[in-house]
């Protein structure tokens, strides 16, 4: 196969993940998967095919660069689900890297923010304007429920019941909806926000994020604006997904429970909360030992 035929398959590729309803970022993340995959292939001069040598090699050269092994793995997985649909599709004989395993994940300790970290955060919010009561209660969304920022932004205003302070993720990850609970803080800043909403250019779009200035929001959007409060609130090394660490080790710490975390969270697999409250999980062990006092005899 040359390049040339799969830039064009990749855009036949394209077309099925929108049919199979899958959300844009996954979308953008297989893309540039198979684009990266592409540009290395010209690169080397050799034939882009999709078997286990030339797969190999592709992300031996990523790891070799100084990626992650996190997103070495997520180009893998786009050529492999690719490589299957190519199958399926009879564009080629045979899925040859059908099994192929990706790379083991580093064990990364993802840092959670403080009490005090999360309130500055939502302090850089504050403000009459309609971007700062939009990220103001985007922020305490994701504090309090652990959504993901892809989900947050494909939230819809018939979504939201602040009368019931429910919110319906209705495109959770794998297409799984489910219904978060809010409190009031975060009921009060959605409110606050739809107040000022009403008079926005798109006041009757479905989509209950909307982007100053009568424009559209998007995921970069919300990335864009955690990222401009947070270096506004003086953190360091924040991105989005801190917020979902951060949420799942407040709930626990709080003392829930997990199998309601999971259901919050959207998780069906127990070991997803190890790894994302791997961060407190040791001081957690320590507050229950002290509480336990079993040196007392």
């Amino acid at each position: 196969m040359t390049t040339d035929e799969l830039t064009t398959l990749l855009d036949s590729w394209i077309l099925h993940l929108r049919a199979e309803r899958k959300s844009a970022q996954t979308i953008k993340t297989y893309s540039n998967g198979i684009r990266r995959f592409i540009a290395w292939s010209e690169q080397t001069g050799l034939p882009p095919n999709l078997d286990r040598p030339t797969v190999n090699a592709f992300v031996a050269a990523l790891l070799d660069e100084g990626a992650e092994a996190a997103t070495a793995r997520s180009r893998q997985l786009a050529l492999r689900r690719m490589s299957a649909w190519l199958a399926e599709e009879g564009e080629i004989e045979t899925d040859q890297i059908v099994g192929l395993k990706p790379p083991k994940l580093d064990s990364k300790i993802v840092p959670e923010l403080s009490t005090d970290e999360l309130g500055q955060l939502v302090k850089a919010c504050q403000g009459p304007a309609f971007r700062e009561r939009r990220d103001e209660a985007i922020v305490r969304l994701m504090i309090e429920t652990g959504a993901r920022a892809g989900e947050v932004v494909n939230i819809g205003t018939a979504d939201v019941s602040l009368a019931a302070g429910t919110v319906v993720i209705r495109k959770g990850k794998g297409g799984k909806g489910r219904t978060v609970p809010i409190g009031p803080q975060t009921t009060r800043a959605i409110d606050r926000y739809l107040r000022l909403r009403r008079s926005h250019r798109l006041a009757n779009a479905p989509e209950l994020l909307l982007g100053d200035r009568g424009k559209g929001f998007s995921y970069d959007g919300l990335y864009s604006a955690l990222v401009y409060r947070a270096e506004k609130a003086g953190l360091e090394g924040f991105h989005p997904h801190i917020l979902r660490h951060t949420a799942a080790g407040r709930w626990l710490a709080a003392g829930g429970s997990e199998g309601g975390l999971m259901a919050v969270a959207g998780w069906s697999r127990r070991e997803m909360i190890d790894r994302y409250t791997r961060a407190t999980s040791e001081r957690r062990a320590v507050e229950e030992a002290r509480r336990l006092q079993l040196g007392d005899l």
